[in-house]
């Protein structure tokens, strides 16, 4: 391992990975097909939204007078319905058109008073504003988007809202990029599928589960494979297939010191390292590199530890590469009420709860903290990021990641 990067701050292994691209193809999908994905270009609004003045009320326009004391009685000149008609209404003076939510304003008009405030009288075709019709309740054409006016930003997630937003800016179909094909695989001789009958020294197999999830909350395909055993030849052969099939890897265990830990051993003698171990607790033993040209994470055995290093270096490195700033990763300023052990030159993540109070949040430590106790993570509101050096004493007010 002469030359590689060796026990790195979270900032320089970011800059490292950072530098490798991944594939960046897109595609354009319907509406439906849309929720989701990363928006892959700026979309402009192909029309004003409204398109034209129109109410936000059921009830009467009309021309507002300031001059007229209110109650006044109008003629009711007709209906002005919410679907689309190709002629223009002309408001006529003293006089009042009943309007529908949506429907376009007659010209000449610009008020409106819904309908609760009016009293009709059907003989006389007439109706009488209890008080003065509001200009509030028109909305412009154009008051929420003009033509031309970029809303959404390439390398946003399509949340429900913003693929409405798609339809109303005129877009049938949306230019997206392909998600990524990133493989999954758990390496030892000990690991069992959940469901099999374990003997002793075995253990029911999870960290392939836990990040076939964080991969698809950040919006791409998981490809999990079989835990691999503990052999060279059998690491080799699954992580050729992985190389093949996939835009980026991902293994969880074998990156420590042990006599069985063949990823990194692997990846030292016949892939690309291009770095070893993180400034970050827990989860200190992760590498990168590159096998047959992928990208290739190792990422530690223990499952907090795996999932740990994924939120601090993986999902940076997926927002990056496609220039995205989601999903969100939401910090916050808690007050630590229990006391966190922090250390000297690594980043803290300690797994805790949130109180919101009145005072602020308070966060709490109730769960021992081996990184192998997945409950803990599972339990917990977020995790700890105490800077190196900095006191985990309790009344300590510290950065939160939240979960």
């Amino acid at each position: 391992m002469e030359g590689v990067p060796y026990f790195i701050s979270v900032e320089e292994a970011q800059d490292i990975v950072n530098r490798t691209p991944l594939p960046r193809r897109l595609e354009e999908v319907p509406l439906d097909d849309c929720h989701g994905r990363i928006l892959a270009e700026d979309l402009a609004s192909k029309v004003d939204d409204p398109p034209f003045d129109n109410s936000s009320m059921d009830g009467f326009a009309c021309k507002h007078d300031p001059e007229v004391n209110y109650p006044q009685t109008y003629s009711i000149q007709g209906i002005a319905p919410a679907a689309g008609e190709a002629q223009e209404r002309v408001l006529e003076p003293n006089k009042a058109y009943r309007i529908m939510t949506g429907a376009p304003l007659p010209k000449g008009a610009d008020s409106i008073l819904q309908i609760e405030r009016c009293t009709i009288d059907e003989e006389n075709n007439t109706v009488t504003l209890l008080e003065a019709p509001k200009p509030h309740f028109v909305r412009k054409q154009g008051e929420n988007l003009k033509q031309g006016t970029v809303s959404l930003k390439a390398g946003v997630v399509l949340t429900p809202s913003r693929v409405g937003l798609c339809a109303t800016m005129g877009y049938p179909t949306i230019p997206v990029f392909q998600p990524l094909r990133i493989a999954v695989l758990s390496t030892g001789d000990e690991l069992k599928q959940p469901g099999e009958d374990l003997v002793l020294g075995e253990v029911y197999e999870s960290n392939s589960y836990g990040l076939a999830g964080l991969v698809r909350w950040m919006g791409h395909e998981a490809v999990r494979y079989e835990a691999v055993n503990d052999t060279m030849d059998a690491l080799r052969a699954t992580l050729q297939q992985a190389s093949e099939e996939c835009d980026l890897i991902l293994t969880s265990g074998g990156v420590s010191m042990g006599e069985f830990d063949f990823v990194r051993k692997i990846m030292e003698e016949e892939g690309d390292l291009h770095f070893w171990r993180m400034k970050i607790r827990p989860g200190s033993p992760p590498l990168f590199g590159l096998w047959n040209q992928t990208p290739l994470f190792g990422l530690p055995g223990n499952p907090v530890s795996s999932h740990v290093v994924f939120r601090m270096l993986v999902a940076p490195y997926l927002r990056h590469a496609f220039q995205a700033d989601e999903p969100v990763e939401l910090k916050l300023r808690a007050q630590l009420k229990d006391s966190v052990k922090s250390t000297q030159d690594c980043v803290t993540l300690r797994r805790v709860t949130l109180h919101f109070t009145e005072q602020g949040i308070e966060a709490f430590q109730p769960r021992h903290q081996g990184s192998g106790n997945l409950e803990s993570l599972a339990s917990a509101d977020g995790l700890t990021l105490l800077q190196p050096g900095q006191s985990g004493e309790v009344g300590t007010w510290i950065d939160v990641l939240v979960l």
